[in-house]
Order: structure tokens, then C-alpha cells, then sequence
């Protein structure tokens, strides 16, 4: 491990999106690949008007999200049967392991978030999320 004194401070200018596994532009800011963070990744994410993300979890990461621009609604847990909303301003926190779909609320305006954490690697632990269809 490199000591205090040899390790250097990493600007990061994103320069392109990257399409995610839960179906949002990304702009990578901190990771591991990016800066060599250890236990931290953080992102800007774009929802474009209209969009969602793809239903799924952070196996065992937590995730916090600072809103820059827009209103956006966020289904969780069992069923997607929960709802927030978060718009500019707010800071939303998602559990380790917890369903989600963020939603844009707005057909005309794309909304902005900046996306961090507890992993450095923030893509290699996304899973999807399958709700269970019941028999009527």
C-alpha cells in the first residue's frame, strides 16, 4: 500500500456517457478504474424526459444521490410498491440490496443527479430486478 505522502489527488473531467446495466447515461467520475478509489465510486447520472431506469438492486452497496435539476420518482422494495420524490435539492439514500426504478416526472427536461457509492466498482454488483408474476 502506497503511504500518505505517495499518493496523488485525481482530477476527473467526464468527458462521455457510458449506457449502465440499469439503462441510464452515465458520466464516470470516481471509481476504481478511473481514480483507484478503494471503497467510493461517484457519478453523474442523466434521466432523460420521460425515461426510467431498469428495474434492479446494488447487491450489498449502499447508494446515495444528491438531485441536481428535475423531479424524480423512485419505486422500491417488494413489488416496486413504494414511491419517493426527490427533486432539486434533495439527497436520497437506497439500501444496501434494496429494488429500485428512478423515474424522470418530466416529458420535456432531462434531470441530473450525482450518484455515489460504497463501491468502487459500482457496475460489477448491479443486479436485475424481476418481479414475481402471480398466479389470479
Amino acid at each position: 500500500m502506497q503511504s500518505a505522502s505517495t499518493r496523488s489527488v485525481t482530477a476527473i473531467s467526464p468527458d462521455r456517457k457510458v449506457l449502465t446495466s440499469q439503462g441510464l447515461p452515465y458520466f464516470i467520475g470516481i471509481s476504481g478504474h478511473s481514480a483507484g478509489a478503494l471503497g467510493l465510486s461517484m457519478h453523474l447520472v442523466v434521466i432523460p424526459p420521460g425515461a426510467r431506469s431498469e428495474p434492479h438492486l446494488h447487491e450489498g452497496h449502499e447508494t446515495a444521490i444528491y438531485v441536481l435539476q428535475g423531479r424524480v420518482e423512485t419505486l422500491y422494495g417488494d413489488g416496486l410498491a413504494q414511491s419517493v420524490i426527490s427533486e432539486a435539492g434533495d439527497f436520497l439514500f437506497i439500501p444496501p440490496d434494496v429494488p429500485h426504478v428512478a423515474i424522470n416526472l418530466s416529458a420535456t427536461e432531462p434531470a441530473r443527479a450525482i450518484v455515489s457509492r460504497n463501491d468502487p466498482a459500482e457496475q460489477d454488483k448491479v443486479r436485475p430486478y424481476r418481479m414475481e408474476r402471480r398466479e389470479t
